[in-house]
């Protein structure tokens, strides 16, 4: 392994790919499928999971921790996993993580028993932390800053088309099937097809350094340190939580509403109203100049307002009502999540890689806990219940962010004005 980056032709340091090289196309293809190889086999349960519940004759709450179990090992590995690439390499890390995950994304779903069924599961979402947790810092890293945008862009699109596969191709198959673990099993083969594409085009890493162990260890400890000791950065940790719990306990839940009467919706059906994502995509591109026009805690406190009007109106009868609200749902939380996410790497400083790792252990944290928690709700009340605790969930999340920023947004203006 080398010891020390590259040079270009000249002796000069290399600069990184660059936009218009094969090296750099390569890139763009395998970090998209770096997305699909992640987050498919990451949520391909949640489209199914009135499907597990018959099958297994579980109650609708122990059958959500197929996906809990793995948003939270991601979760747990997301720091670990960066100090894994920072002594081992990028790809090297990326190479190991995926290559794991993919083996047990074919095993999992025929897991007769199913306890060790969510064993697995949370050991898969361990082994995908080491992609999604690296993919962005390999990024940065390996391509010259001007052109980065895009690699991460395509990365960032592979995510969410991974997501909507993994749901979309679930769903669908297990009617046409009858059977749960055929349609998971599928979106586990579209996973591999991807992981495979992703290792064959990766480029090679030409700047990485081999940090050493003990200054590896005290510089991450420090910086996580100083993260978890700043209100500012605490709360935004928690608001993740509270986002990605409320949204994850809709999605994981709304299929339970819609399966029975008067709705009696097919699998095919529930499948289709992830489309709603894309929305997602709209709100999270324009996130970016609604908080440059109107500073960003007023984007994420109005997001979240529209996030609490869409799970309100899931509760209500009419099922282009209930649509309308996973759209809103949806749009509220990917501006919410993209103006948050943005604002954590800010206030960062030179600890982005440990800011953005913590972020992403209270994001998942939140999917897994908030998500899993959900289901007695729906267990004791039904959808309305289940929607007033998701509504708390976001306003508790409003109330700590709209706190804490808003000292932290001020605190700014004084030192400015002192300066």
């Amino acid at each position: 392994m080398s010891t020390s980056p590259d040079t270009g032709t000249n002796g000069t340091p290399w600069q990184g790919y660059r936009r218009g090289t094969p090296e750099f196309t390569r890139m763009l293809v395998a970090m998209f499928c770096a997305g699909v190889a992640t987050f498919a086999p990451l949520y391909s349960p949640q489209a199914v999971l009135p499907s597990i519940a018959s099958d297994l004759n579980r109650d609708v709450a122990t059958v959500a921790l197929t996906v809990s179990c793995a948003t939270f090992g991601l979760a747990i590995f997301a720091l670990p996993w960066t100090y894994v690439a920072d002594r081992w390499g990028k790809t090297r890390a990326m190479t190991i993580a995926i290559t794991a995950a993919s083996i047990l994304g074919l095993i999992i779903p025929w897991t007769p028993d199913f306890s060790l069924l969510l064993v697995l599961r949370f050991i898969q979402g361990a082994a995908l932390a080491g992609l999604a947790g690296v993919a962005v810092a390999y990024i940065a890293e390996e391509t010259m800053a001007l052109h980065s945008g895009a690699a991460t862009g395509l990365y960032v699109a592979g995510t969410t088309i991974g997501g909507l596969a993994g749901r979309l191709v679930s769903g669908p198959i297990a009617q046409l099937t009858g059977n749960w673990r055929i349609a998971v099993a599928s979106v586990a083969v579209l996973a591999v097809a991807a992981a495979i594409a992703f290792l064959l085009l990766l480029p090679r890493a030409r700047r990485f350094v081999p940090v050493p162990p003990h200054g590896a260890l005290r510089s991450t400890a420090r910086r996580i340190g100083r993260h978890l000791t700043h209100s500012g950065m605490i709360s935004l940790f928690l608001l993740a939580f509270t986002l990605m719990g409320a949204f994850v306990t809709v999605y994981n839940y709304v299929g339970f509403k819609l399966e029975v009467p008067p709705y009696s919706l097919s699998e095919i059906a529930i499948s289709l109203l992830f489309l709603a994502y894309l929305s997602g995509t709209f709100t999270s591109g324009i996130a970016g100049r609604l908080s440059a026009r109107f500073g960003r805690l007023l984007t994420i406190l109005v997001s979240m307002a529209v996030m609490i009007l869409g799970i309100w109106l899931t509760t209500a009868s009419p099922l282009p009502v209930v649509v309308l609200g996973l759209v809103l749902l949806t749009m509220g939380f990917f501006a919410a999540h993209s103006t948050a996410s943005a604002w954590t790497g800010l206030l960062a400083g030179d600890g982005k890689a440990q800011g953005t790792a913590l972020y992403n252990l209270f994001y998942y944290a939140g999917s897994a806990i908030v998500g899993w928690l959900g289901g007695f709700f729906f267990i004791s009340g039904g959808w309305s219940l289940t929607g007033l605790f998701c509504i708390a969930v976001v306003a508790l999340g409003a109330l700590l962010t709209g706190t804490v920023l808003r000292r932290e947004e001020s605190a700014k203006v004084v030192r400015n004005e002192g300066e």
